[in-house]
């Protein structure tokens, strides 16, 4: 991969500074050019087109699934939305870390600040300790920022081994979570990245078919036929159509050729194709 602008990266994310939005992101350029990318947080993921779309950012990261809880729904919608294009992925893995201002120990924490998501992956973790307060947050980097800032003693929170050495707090447990096994795959979206073809290997694709029986099982024996390995399939509804739908698709090939002929035998076969992005796998 190359990048068409080497001035400096502003990323937009979805969340506080020390997210794992943040982690991943950091890792990716760390690993594609060696750079530290300057961080553009946003309230929402609709947020992160717009930063885009204004100059307020050169680029995004995406949640887009999760080992534990599965596809994130509306991101799907938003990538069909939008006309820039998948670059990239970052699979991190999500642990999950209890922490505090320094000098405490988990004895003497009486509440727990997190996102519901990270209160879902360590509620078991929690009810050895019946004495804590879980309460609900809107992110995990916040919430650890919340207790540097204002120094609540008693209260912890749960986030990245990242938040907390960002917002200087003392973990006092790593790796609560539940699923050790947990990973959030991202995708980059980054209009400066060319993909040279060599490299591509996957593709993200989204499409509609005709509403007769078959038509599914058509395109998948096709694609099979030409060596196509479907990694993930999602369908959503169209709105305004009953019984019909979008289907989102990850495909990975070892073959370029095979996969513009694939693409090039299902598309008649096919209503509407969008092509979400062609990139380099990272697993």
């Amino acid at each position: 991969m190359n990048m068409t602008d080497n001035s400096p990266k502003r990323v937009a994310i979805q969340g506080y500074s020390g997210c794992f939005h943040e982690e991943a992101a950091r890792v990716f350029y760390k690993k594609f050019d060696g750079t530290e990318p300057e961080i553009v947080e946003c309230a929402t993921f609709d947020d992160l087109y717009k930063a885009m779309d204004t100059g307020n950012a050169d680029a995004a990261i995406m949640a887009i699934e999760n080992t534990v809880s599965g596809g994130l729904l509306p991101n799907f919608e938003l990538l069909r939305k939008y006309n820039v294009k998948i670059k990239g992925e970052v699979f991190l893995r999500i642990q999950q870390n209890l922490m505090a201002l320094p000098g405490q120990k988990i004895e003497d924490i009486k509440e727990v600040r997190t996102h519901y998501m990270a209160i879902n992956q360590t509620r078991p973790f929690f009810q050895s300790y019946p004495h804590i307060r879980l309460v609900e947050s809107e992110d995990t980097a916040k919430s650890a920022a919340d207790v540097a800032s204002q120094k609540l003693m008693g209260v912890g929170a749960v986030a990245s081994l990242f938040a907390a050495k960002l917002y200087g707090l003392e973990v006092l447990k790593e790796s609560i979570e539940t699923y050790k096994q947990n990973f959030t795959r991202f995708l980059i979206l980054d209009d400066r990245i060319m993909v040279p073809k060599e490299k591509v290997n996957k593709v993200s694709l989204c499409f509609t078919l005709p509403h007769k029986a078959g038509s599914l099982a058509q395109i998948l024996t096709i694609l099979s036929f030409y060596d196509m390995n479907l990694t993930r399939i999602q369908s959503l509804p169209i709105p305004g159509k009953s019984w019909q739908y979008f289907f989102y698709a990850d495909i990975k090939f070892d073959s370029y050729l095979r996969y513009s002929q694939a693409v090039s035998a299902v598309r008649p076969l096919m209503e509407d194709l969008n092509i979400l992005g062609e990139y380099e796998a990272a697993l």
